[in-house]
Formats: structure tokens, C-alpha cells, sequence
């Protein structure tokens, strides 16, 4: 039970990263290099907006016009993270069908089996949030040093990324947590009759009585 409660809590963890990973849109900040070191604007871009901040405190953000327009990456970023919280949810269901808090089965192998495949669920989760992040993360890398790229439109690592690699951290270490609830070991008692010493003597005594 304590094992169950700690990766189950380490996994939820994760769960609430993830959901704000999705809804945050700071995947890619404005980059103060070169000429663009003083700027009255920051640009935020995150998955399903990008937001605009200004010196005076205002910011103002705006969804995507179009699903076709945006970059592939981003797309396929949307749609892990999105996999992500459909593997979490499912996982947590699998969860409360094993866990010995509840009574859905008797049988406590059977549960047992059921909370690791709950474990290697949120560990798959947690592959498919560091995926997106650390794709996202190279190409922002790739294109900072890439001379061809202008100053104005390269961009550094938001904090949604950081969050994004502790997230997929919460989620391997939480499902790992959850793999150890091993099924109990059976044990096959076969019965051994020891003939004690009065029983020794006992049947001296009726052998010789006979």
C-alpha cells in the first residue's frame, strides 16, 4: 500500500505537468541577442497560442488561425501531448481497478498485475511527453546557432519545456514506483509426516507386543 500511494501520487504529479505544459503557452521566448537585446515586446509561443508581452504590463494573446498553416513539429507536439493525457487517464484507471484500496477484484494477484501494467502505462506517458519537449528544445538550439536564421526570429527554451522534462521525470519515476507491486509469491506446503520419539517408542512397544 505505501508504494501504491507514493507512485500513484508521484504519477499524478506528473499528470498535472502535463496539463500545464499543454495550456502554457512559454514552449519559445523571444531571444535578447545582437540588436534585439532592448525590445518593448516579448513574444510567447506555445502550442495552441502565442501571446505578446509588453514593457507596460499588457499582454495579449491569440489562438492559431489555422491547423494546416502551423509547422509540422508543432503539430505533432499537440498531438503527443494530447496522447500523453489520454495514456495518463487511462493508466489511472487501470490503477483504481488494481489498487488495494479498492475492492473491484478479490484476488490479489490478480490486482497486483493489474497496478503494473497501471506503472508501465504512466512510464509510456512519460516517453511520450519527453518526446515533443526535447524535439522542441533541439530545434530552438538548432535554429539559435544557425547564421542563416535572423536575430528577430530566433527564440530561446520557455519555461514550459523545463516543466515539461520534470513532468516526464514524475511520470517514469511514479510508473517505476508502481511496477514494483509484484504479485505474492505462492507457496506449496507439502506435508511431511516426522515420526517423533514417542511415536518411535509407541510402535516398539506394539511390536513387541505383538
Amino acid at each position: 500500500m505505501p508504494l501504491q500511494v507514493l507512485g500513484i501520487t508521484l504519477s499524478m504529479i506528473g499528470f498535472a505537468g502535463t496539463i500545464i505544459i499543454c495550456a502554457l503557452p512559454m514552449w519559445k521566448v523571444t531571444a535578447f541577442i545582437g540588436t534585439n537585446i532592448v525590445v518593448a515586446q516579448v513574444f510567447w509561443e506555445g502550442l495552441w497560442m502565442t501571446c505578446v508581452y509588453e514593457r507596460t504590463g499588457q499582454m495579449q494573446c491569440k489562438l492559431y488561425d489555422a491547423l494546416l498553416d502551423l509547422d509540422p513539429s508543432l503539430q505533432a507536439a499537440r498531438g503527443l501531448i494530447v496522447t500523453t493525457m489520454a495514456l495518463e487517464c487511462l493508466a489511472f484507471l487501470i490503477f483504481l481497478v488494481g489498487a488495494d484500496c479498492t475492492n473491484c477484484l478479490s484476488n490479489p494477484r490478480a490486482k497486483a498485475r493489474i497496478v503494473v501494467v497501471s506503472g508501465i502505462t504512466f512510464m509510456l506517458s512519460g516517453l511520450t511527453a519527453v518526446v515533443p519537449v526535447s524535439w522542441t528544445a533541439d530545434s530552438i538550439i538548432r535554429d539559435f546557432h544557425n547564421p542563416i536564421v535572423h536575430e528577430a526570429l530566433k527564440r530561446e527554451m520557455g519555461a514550459a519545456l523545463y516543466v515539461g522534462w520534470v513532468t516526464a521525470g514524475f511520470l517514469f519515476v511514479g510508473g517505476a514506483v508502481l511496477c514494483t507491486s509484484c504479485p505474492p509469491e505462492r507457496h506449496n506446503y507439502s506435508p511431511r509426516y516426522t515420526l517423533s520419539k514417542t511415536d518411535t517408542h509407541s510402535g516398539y512397544a506394539i511390536k513387541n507386543y505383538v
